[in-house]
């Protein structure tokens, strides 16, 4: 059963992101979100170490292309 914290956010959803996109550098999702995305972290983080901290924007863009299967393809042209 997930836990929904205290913005309403459901762990499980994020813990799917975090397991399979957890090792991405937040300077690699900055290409893909513009720099404003997780905002007041370096670009050293990996979004594993960020991810329960987002902001709602940043967190809803990632959920977004992760439920339609973006996400991937979009890291993967970022990194290049």
């Amino acid at each position: 059963m997930s836990k929904a914290t205290l913005d309403n956010r459901h762990r499980n959803k994020d813990g799917e992101i975090s397991a399979k996109h957890g090792n991405t550098l937040i300077r690699t999702l900055r290409k893909v979100y513009g720099q404003s995305f997780a905002a007041g972290y370096p670009d050293t983080e990996k979004l594993r170490e960020v991810l329960l901290k987002l902001n709602e924007t940043s967190l809803s863009q990632l959920r977004r292309d992760h439920e339609t299967g973006h996400l991937e393809h979009k890291i993967t042209k970022a990194s290049k």
